[in-house]
């Protein structure tokens, strides 16, 4: 490994990523609020494992995500539009594994009225960009269910390769059995990606 540990030890103390369109703070308790006035959708969850449809729901949802943080396997963060400063979803770092140095980004949602916009697109390049070049990864992973044609669709568009489908691989909080699609970018792909995000977020 180029950076023995370099994945792991920052994670207790992980900062900003910051772009010209969001900004990815490290998610907290204090974040409920703001993740309520746009995350209490019914349509964001059709396709996921969880279902957040109360503010219960949501602090759960937020307290899962720093119990990760406290075992070291995850970064998860609150996505800010700028220059608005308005809360508009939450994505993470996820199954982080230093030593084979790969990461997944997941667990993603903006509210309706920022989907299709430049948000998704730098949240990604931003964490992209940080898995490749500050943490030296090999591989970042992208899992979503079979279902979800508008993720899969967006990750393809992303530059991300499809591995592959696991069979009835998860049960969701509505007792549906799940197929999982897994998609991943490596580092030899990542300068053309980059490159295409870049071109991406400048018409943006």
């Amino acid at each position: 490994m180029t950076h023995p540990g370099r994945i792991d030890v920052y994670l207790p103390n992980f900062g900003i990523l910051q772009g010209a369109h969001v900004r990815l703070e490290p998610l907290t308790a204090d974040h409920l609020d703001a993740l309520c006035a746009v995350g209490l959708d019914p349509e964001l969850w059709k396709v996921t494992t969880s279902r957040v449809r109360s503010r219960e729901e949501m602090r759960t949802y937020i307290a899962t995500a720093l119990e990760a943080v406290e075992a070291g396997t995850a970064v998860p963060f609150a996505t800010v539009l700028l220059p608005e400063e308005t809360v508009v979803g939450s994505t993470r770092f996820a199954n982080i594994d230093g030593k084979h140095r790969r990461v997944e980004i997941g667990w993603t949602w903006v509210g309706r009225p920022w989907q299709r916009t430049a948000v998704n697109t730098e949240a990604k390049y931003l964490m992209l960009h940080h898995a490749f070049e500050e943490w030296d990864c090999l591989r970042v992973e992208f899992k979503t269910d079979a279902l979800n044609s508008q993720s899969r669709t967006a990750l393809m568009r992303l530059g991300a390769k499809e591995e592959g489908t696991l069979r009835s691989h998860m049960v969701t909080d509505s007792g549906r059995v799940r197929d999982t699609v897994y998609f991943s970018i490596i580092a030899s792909e990542w300068p053309e990606v980059k490159r295409r995000l870049e071109g991406r977020l400048a018409g943006s």
